[in-house]
């Protein structure tokens, strides 16, 4: 008797009429709106305008979906182009398969094009969007437990994942996966947000700091899985792409912090001071300097008014003091002569 286990769903898909309701596709969803607008309040605390971060994501997302499910396609080719399989099922994103692999990469390119038509540099724009991505992936993989599907070894653990008899699954309690992936992408999420705070990363690093740090988890929650999976030498796939990632993402951070130390200034192009655009900090310092001088300014002229009207009663107590001494003369000569 099982004392404790995590239930999966009975369907992954609510029908309101005529319109489904699919588990994995709303979980998809939900992530890209958390990154988005997570990336958007750290594209503005940057120096970035609102609404970039979006406009960008218009060009990232669709590339990314694109991208993710090449990958799992031609990485589990046997699932849709072996014998008794219907191609057509390759199309049916809906029923799960998105690599993660191919998503970042096409999505980048993605980003790319939108970053080019808005002169904004790339590796910037991913370091404001790199927690958002890793939280994205937190929400996405609950789209695994709608589906059943990408679960670990089996086990009777408390947390265990209780499987249903289906298709390509055998009813039982295994690792869930897809929760230990979950958390991680959390604390990545955390882990890049403080380290950006505290070392000010730039350049593309904030970026690399998450994708290496994804790798790490990634490769010992892949090595859990038992769904099925092409091996090379002894280790999934996903295993080797996650080590290699992991040390281009090691190499790219030493060799940037080198070439490019410190963090981008200006982020997006703009005049500063016009509606909308982000002001660069030289630029709001000089206006404060400027402010500063006219004030200054101020207070001299007030000064020299004040004295321009101190002169002038000065001049006008001496001429009424020479118009007294006269008149006093005059009653002198006066008197003598009488």
């Amino acid at each position: 008797m099982d004392l404790a286990y995590i239930p999966s769903p009975s369907t992954g898909v609510i029908d309101l009429g005529p319109i489904p309701l699919r588990g994995y596709a709303f979980c998809i969803i939900i992530g890209v709106f958390v990154a988005v607008w997570l990336g958007n309040k750290r594209w503005i605390a940057r120096g970035g305008r609102a609404g970039t971060v979006a406009d960008i994501a218009v060009w990232a997302v669709p590339f990314g979906l694109v991208g993710g499910r090449l990958y799992h396609v031609i990485t589990d080719y046997q699932l849709y182009f072996s014998d008794g399989e219907d191609w057509v099922d390759a199309f049916k994103i809906w029923q799960g398969g998105l690599g993660i692999w191919g998503a970042i990469a096409l999505g980048a390119v993605g980003a790319w094009i939108g970053c080019r038509r808005r002169g904004i540099p790339l590796p910037a724009w991913a370091d404001a969007l790199a927690p958002g991505i890793a939280v994205a992936q937190a929400c996405g993989r609950w789209g695994n437990w709608f589906n059943q599907e990408l679960y670990g070894r089996e086990t009777d653990v408390p947390w265990a994942l209780k499987i249903s008899e289906g298709p390509n699954r055998v009813a039982g309690t295994y690792h869930p996966t897809f929760l230990y992936e979950s958390l991680w992408c959390i604390g990545v999420a955390l882990l890049v947000i403080w380290a950006d705070r505290r070392f000010k990363l730039g350049h593309g690093r904030a970026f690399a700091l998450y994708v290496a740090s994804y790798c790490a988890g990634r490769a010992w929650i892949e090595y859990m899985r038992v769904d099925e999976a092409h091996h090379i030498l002894g280790l999934r796939l996903n295993v080797w792409t996650a080590l290699i990632v992991f040390v281009l993402a090691v190499v790219y951070m030493v060799i940037s912090a080198k070439v490019r130390p410190g963090r981008e200034e200006i982020v997006e192009p703009g005049e500063p001071g016009e509606p909308g655009e982000p002001k660069a900090p030289d630029a709001v310092e000089a206006e404060d300097a400027k402010s500063d001088d006219a004030e200054a300014g101020d207070a001299k002229s007030e000064g020299a008014e004040a004295g321009d009207a101190k002169s002038e009663g000065a001049a006008v107590e001496s001429d009424a003091a020479v118009e007294a001494d006269a008149s006093k003369t005059e009653d002198a000569a006066e008197t003598a002569k009488g």
